[in-house]
């Protein structure tokens, strides 16, 4: 197993699909890596060298945030709005939908189990 960014990534898989079990590294940024640094976008983890790792390594430390930094960014952006109090961060705080989607109906993934109101009669 490769480690880059502190991630194992698998070694049987492409480098662009592996790049992308990276917090923070998509299939665009994983392409553009793999462009920049000059490596074929069919070749596996398994058959590049150790000194291609090392390059594909280097070349995320200094060109992009990622995993815990990325985690801790995301975190602390999200504390702020609850702290200012801002509609984005009430939600937040209600565990609501913060995009403006509909929670008449749906919104379950955010908002958990359907809870039964009692007492609710026709």
């Amino acid at each position: 197993m490769a480690r880059i960014a502190g991630v194992n990534v698998p070694t049987n898989k492409r480098v662009i699909i592996a790049l992308t079990y990276i917090h923070g590294i998509g299939s665009a940024r994983a392409a553009t890596i793999c462009k920049d640094l000059k490596i074929e976008n069919l070749r596996r983890i398994n058959q590049l060298t150790d000194q291609e790792i090392i390059e594909i390594r280097e070349y995320i430390e200094k060109s992009f945030m990622v995993e815990g930094d990325l985690r801790r960014k995301v975190a602390m952006d999200i504390k702020k709005l609850i702290d200012l109090g801002s509609y984005r961060g009430v939600r937040h705080r209600k565990r609501l939908p913060v995009r403006g989607q509909r929670t008449h109906t749906n919104a379950r993934t955010r908002k958990g189990k359907a809870k039964p109101i009692a007492g609710k009669k026709k």
